[in-house]
C-alpha cells in the first residue's frame, strides 16, 4: 500500500507567525519544500547557493521559535538569508534575486521589516545586534536580538571585539554560530545533543544560579576557583571555552541540520533571563543538494544552473577574466623574482591566488576575514625585504585604511596592493561596489596609483609593481573578463607617472583611467561622424599625474573630458584640481569630469549601471554634444543610439 502523498507547506506559508504552530514533522517538511524552492529559484538567477542550503533547517526552527519581526534575527554577510527571504513574504519575489529591481542577494532595511539590519561584508552582526539589544532595553522593550554568524565571519577581529563587548555588559544576546565546515568542533552526536539541551535549560541554569549566588558569599579566592572548575567541567564535555572567557554562555555543539536538536535549545534559550548566549550549531555547506555537497566550494556562489546536472550555465567568452590576468602575471613575475609573496583575506580563488598557491604554497598566506591585519602583516614582510602583493577587493580594502595610512603610506613601505572588483559589480549590488578607493587612496601622500585599461596593461602593472621599491603602489582591475587584445608573454615596467596617447584628435580630447579605454575609442570614433576630430589619451596613473599630457591636452583642445569607474573625489577631481592650480581652467578649455555618480546604484548588469552612469559610449558622446553643442544635439544622438534620454 502506497504512503498517501503529502499535502504542500510551503504555499500555505505567507509570514512566520503561519509556521508557529506546525508540528516537528510539519517543519521538517516544510524545510524540504524550502530548500527545493532555493535551489529551484537559485538555478534560474545565480547568487549565493551552498550558504543558504546550509541554513534550511536553522531557519526554520529560528522562525518557529522567535517572534520576528518584533524579535530581531541579523543574518551575518547575508548570503545565507535566502531561505529567510522566501519564509518572510518574498517568495513570490524571489525568482527576481539579483536582478534589475529585484531582490538583494543580501539583507537589506528597506526591503523587509524582518531584515533589521543591512549587510554585505562580514562580522558585523554581533555588534549590531548588541546595539539593538542595549537600545531595547533603554527603551524598556523586552524582545530576543538573535545574530547568525558564519564560523569564517568569527576570523574577523571586529565579532571578538563585539563578543568581548556583549560578555563584559551581560548583554541580553543570542549568537548562533553557525559552523559549516567544523573547523572549530567535531561531528555532534546524542550525547552532545543531550548536553546542550541540559546546560540550556531551566534546571541546570537555576542551579548553576543558585551555586553561584552561594559562592558570591564566600572569600574570593574560593569563589573565583568554583567558577572556573564549573566552566571547565562544562568546557570538557562542550567545547567553548573561548566563548566562555569572553563572557559568553556556550551551548552546543548541536547538528543544526536535525529539528529535534534545534528547536528544544532554542526555546530554552529564548526563555532564559541570562545575558549573552553562544549556541553553537554544525551545519553542512551545500546541504540536501549533490552537486553542492561534492563541489569544493559548497557551490558557494553560482551562475544559472541545471537543477538536475548541477551544471552552471556562462556565457562564452574569448577573453581571459582580470583576476585570472592578474593570477597568471604574479605566477611570471614570482617564477623569476623569489622574495614575490602574496596576501589574500580569505579569497584565495576570488582573487585567482589559488592558482598561485597551487605552484608556491609557502609564499601565499590566507590571513581570514581580517583584511585590517592583512596590510599590517604585509607591511611587515615589506620590512623584511620581501615583495608582499595585498590582493583584496576595493570594498573590502575600505576596512584597512586606517593601517594602509599608518602602517604602510607613512612609512614608505614597498607593498603592493591588487585591488580587484574596482568600480560597478553589477548583481552584488551597492555593498561589493568599488567605487571608492580612487578617492580613498588619493587622498595619501606617496601612494603611486594605477589602473589597467586592458588586460595586457594589467600585466604590465603587476611588472611595474614587482619592480618599484620607493613605497607603496596601486593597481586596480574590474570584475569580468578583459577585451580580448593580445597578451604580452611577460609584463614590462612602465614609467612611472607617465600615459600615453592612443588616438590623436584636435577638438576633443577623452582622458580615460581604467577599464573603459574601449568605450572611450568608440565614442571618438563616432565624434569623428559629427565632425569631432577626438585624441583619447589612457592616463594609466593617477598618481601621480602626467602632468606634461594633461598639459598638452588641455590647452590643445577645446573641451577635456575625464572618464573613471570611480566616485567624486577620484581621478576627475585630481586632474580637474591640477588644472585649476596651473591656470589651464582660465581660458577657452572645458573640462568635464564623468564618473560615477555620487549616490548608491542598485544591483543590475555591470552594462546597465555603466550605462545609467553615463560611461559608456553613449554617455560619452552625450556629454561631449552637451559640453560643447546642444542639449537637442545630445538628444538627437541618445535617441539614435537607442538611448531615451542622456544619463543624469
Amino acid at each position: 500500500m502506497s504512503e498517501k502523498p503529502q499535502t504542500p507547506l510551503l504555499d500555505s506559508v505567507n509570514e512566520p507567525a503561519g509556521i508557529r504552530d506546525f508540528s516537528r514533522e510539519q517543519l521538517r517538511q516544510l524545510a524540504d519544500e524550502l530548500r527545493a524552492e532555493m535551489i529551484d529559484a537559485v538555478s534560474v538567477t545565480g547568487g549565493h547557493l551552498g550558504a543558504g542550503l546550509g541554513v534550511v533547517e536553522l531557519t526554520v526552527a529560528l522562525h518557529a521559535i522567535f517572534n520576528t519581526p518584533d524579535d530581531k534575527l541579523i543574518w551575518d554577510v547575508g548570503h545565507q538569508a535566502y531561505p529567510h527571504k522566501i519564509l518572510t513574504g518574498r517568495r513570490d519575489r524571489i525568482r527576481t534575486l539579483r536582478q534589475t529591481d529585484g531582490l538583494s542577494g543580501f539583507t537589506r532595511r528597506m526591503e523587509s521589516p524582518y531584515d533589521p539590519f543591512g549587510a554585505g561584508h562580514s562580522s558585523t552582526s554581533i555588534s549590531a545586534g548588541l546595539g539593538m539589544a542595549v537600545g531595547s532595553e533603554m527603551k524598556g522593550e523586552k524582545r530576543n536580538v538573535i545574530a547568525v554568524i558564519g564560523d569564517g565571519a568569527m576570523s574577523a577581529g571586529m565579532a571578538y571585539e563585539a563578543m568581548n563587548n556583549a560578555g563584559a555588559m551581560d548583554a541580553r544576546l543570542i549568537v548562533i554560530l553557525n559552523d559549516n565546515d567544523m573547523s572549530i568542533a567535531p561531528p555532534t552526536g546524542a550525547m552532545s545533543a543531550y548536553l546542550a539541551k541540559l546546560v540550556s535549560g531551566p534546571t541546570y541554569r537555576g542551579l548553576r544560579e543558585t551555586a553561584k549566588n552561594i559562592t558570591e558569599r564566600l572569600p574570593s579566592f574560593i569563589h573565583e576557583k568554583a567558577r572556573k572548575t564549573e566552566e571547565f567541567a562544562r568546557g570538557f564535555w562542550t567545547g567553548g571555552t573561548l566563548f566562555e572567557e569572553l563572557g559568553f554562555f556556550y551551548v552546543g555543539p548541536i547538528d543544526g541540520h536535525n529539528l529535534d536538536h534545534l528547536l528544544p535549545v532554542l526555546r530554552n534559550v529564548r526563555d532564559s533571563e541570562s545575558g549573552p548566549i553562544l549556541v553553537h550549531a554544525i551545519t553542512q555547506k551545500g546541504k540536501g543538494y549533490a552537486p553542492a555537497e561534492a563541489s569544493s566550494d559548497k557551490y558557494h556562489g553560482v551562475s544559472k544552473f541545471n537543477v538536475v546536472t548541477g551544471a552552471q550555465t556562462k556565457a562564452p567568452s574569448n577573453a581571459p577574466s582580470y583576476t585570472s590576468v592578474f593570477a597568471s602575471s604574479l605566477i611570471d613575475e614570482a617564477a623569476r623574482d623569489d622574495k614575490i609573496v602574496a596576501i589574500t583575506a580569505a579569497m584565495p580563488s576570488g582573487t585567482g591566488l589559488d592558482k598561485f598557491a597551487e605552484l608556491y604554497p609557502k609564499r601565499i598566506f590566507d590571513v581570514g576575514i581580517a583584511e585590517q591585519h592583512a596590510v599590517t602583516f604585509a607591511a611587515g614582510l615589506a620590512v623584511e625585504g620581501m615583495k608582499p602583493f595585498c590582493a583584496i577587493y576595493s570594498t573590502f580594502l575600505q576596512r584597512a585604511y586606517d593601517q594602509v595610512i599608518h602602517d604602510v603610506a607613512i612609512q614608505r613601505l614597498p607593498v603592493r596592493f591588487a585591488i580587484d572588483r574596482a568600480g560597478f559589480v553589477g548583481a552584488d549590488g551597492p555593498t561589493h561596489a568599488g567605487n571608492y578607493d580612487n578617492a580613498y587612496l588619493g587622498a595619501i601622500p606617496g601612494m603611486v596609483l594605477m589602473a589597467a585599461a586592458d588586460e595586457a596593461e594589467l600585466r604590465h602593472m603587476v611588472a611595474t609593481a614587482t619592480a618599484f621599491d620607493e613605497g607603496p603602489i596601486t593597481f586596480r582591475y574590474p570584475r569580468g573578463e578583459g577585451t580580448g587584445v593580445d597578451m604580452p608573454e611577460h609584463g614590462k615596467v612602465l614609467e612611472i607617472g607617465k600615459g600615453r596617447i592612443v588616438r590623436e584628435g584636435s577638438t576633443v580630447a577623452i582622458l580615460s583611467y581604467g577599464a573603459h579605454l574601449d568605450e572611450c575609442m568608440a565614442a571618438a570614433e563616432a565624434l569623428a561622424g559629427f565632425g569631432l576630430s577626438t585624441t583619447v589619451a589612457d592616463a594609466r596613473f593617477m598618481k601621480p599625474l602626467d602632468t606634461d599630457m594633461i598639459a598638452n591636452l588641455a590647452r590643445n583642445h577645446e573641451l577635456l573630458l575625464t572618464l573613471e569607474e570611480g566616485g567624486l573625489g577620484g581621478f576627475g577631481s585630481h586632474v580637474a584640481t591640477w588644472l585649476a592650480q596651473n591656470g589651464l581652467l582660465d581660458g577657452k578649455l572645458k573640462f568635464r569630469p564623468l564618473m560615477i555618480p555620487d549616490r548608491f546604484d542598485e544591483h543590475s548588469s555591470q552594462a546597465n549601471m555603466y550605462a545609467a552612469a553615463g560611461l559608456d559610449r553613449a554617455g560619452i558622446i552625450a556629454a561631449t554634444m552637451q559640453a560643447i553643442g546642444t542639449e537637442a544635439d545630445a538628444g538627437r544622438v541618445m535617441a539614435a543610439m537607442g538611448r531615451d534620454k542622456a544619463p543624469l
